[in-house]
């Protein structure tokens, strides 16, 4: 079972009030953060990461969100600031996510997302299931769509995240993020991880500290499992030949998840790694140091 905090839907009220409170409520009440700390590079492009200036102040600023989910809001030497994630599929021009502070009313926080062009991926699957599913197939991928959006979702506002992650496993980055995808000729979504190219049985580590939040054999993914990292910054780990967790685990950096596989949709063993922050799949790379 996913425990998590979803943000509130659009269009919602009475329960949208609560749940801004609940978390402008954890918030002020959150342990205060290091003033030295990673923060991910910035990119403001689709599948990207903008980093909106708070101001300095004693405590936090209250809480952002964008598209109705909320984004890390973290204190640096410098002052607060709001991590937030672009959606790959953000058209460019003026975005606009919203601060709710403590007391008062919400502001806007405008930016601007510039166009970023992709390559496109061609690829050959050697089950043709996976590039055109039968029934039974498809009504599952329409569950798992629902479990991996709650898991992705996911927003614990007590654990402060850590955004200087390591790579989970060594290897060739054999795709990468953004991606135009065509399986067999045919177009499917965009990329919207990190492959990285390993052999079977290679030890996958996580890159931070956090909370295994889900695990499971999905269509697609394969063998997965999903972390928490805090404040709505969340990585899932692809195509796993063994999982190593369990939901509900608590792990620091450098804990073994499971072993590198060929599980779900690919053309070879390898890990695909996924990173989201206010549920948009972001760029694993800008939050690498090297």
């Amino acid at each position: 079972m996913i425990r998590h905090h979803p943000a509130p839907p659009r269009g919602s009220h009475g329960c949208a009030r609560i749940a801004m409170l609940a978390l402008v409520f954890a918030a002020q009440f959150a342990p205060r953060l290091a003033t030295a700390i990673d923060l991910p590079r910035e990119s403001r492009v689709p599948g990207g990461i903008a980093l909106l200036d708070l101001g300095a102040a004693d405590e936090p600023p209250g809480t952002v969100q964008l598209g109705g989910y909320f984004a890390p809001v973290l204190e640096t030497a410098a002052g607060w600031v709001a991590v937030v994630g672009i959606p790959l599929d953000t058209k460019p021009g003026a975005l606009t996510a919203k601060l709710q502070p403590p007391q008062g009313a919400a502001r806007e926080l405008a930016f601007t997302v510039t166009a970023k062009k992709y390559e496109e991926q061609h690829l050959k699957v050697a089950n043709q299931r996976h590039v055109d599913p039968n029934k039974g197939d498809l009504e599952r991928i329409a569950a798992e769509r629902k479990r991996i959006d709650a898991a992705l979702g996911s927003f614990s506002a007590d654990r402060a995240p850590e955004l200087g992650l390591r790579a989970p496993v060594p290897g060739r980055r054999s795709s990468s993020f953004g991606l135009r995808r065509f399986f067999n000729g045919q177009p499917r979504n965009p990329h919207s991880g990190m492959d990285i190219a390993a052999p079977t049985g290679t030890p996958i580590l996580s890159p931070a500290p956090g909370k295994v939040i889900d695990t499971g054999d999905y269509f697609f993914n394969g063998n997965t499992v999903f972390v928490d990292h805090g404040q709505g910054v969340i990585t899932m780990y692809c195509h796993l030949s063994r999982i190593d967790v369990k939901v509900g685990d608590e792990i620091d950096t450098g804990a073994k998840l499971g072993l590198v596989g060929a599980t779900g949709r690919v053309t070879g063993p390898h890990l695909h790694w996924g990173v989201a922050v206010n549920r948009a799949m972001v760029d694993p790379a800008l939050f690498l140091a090297e």
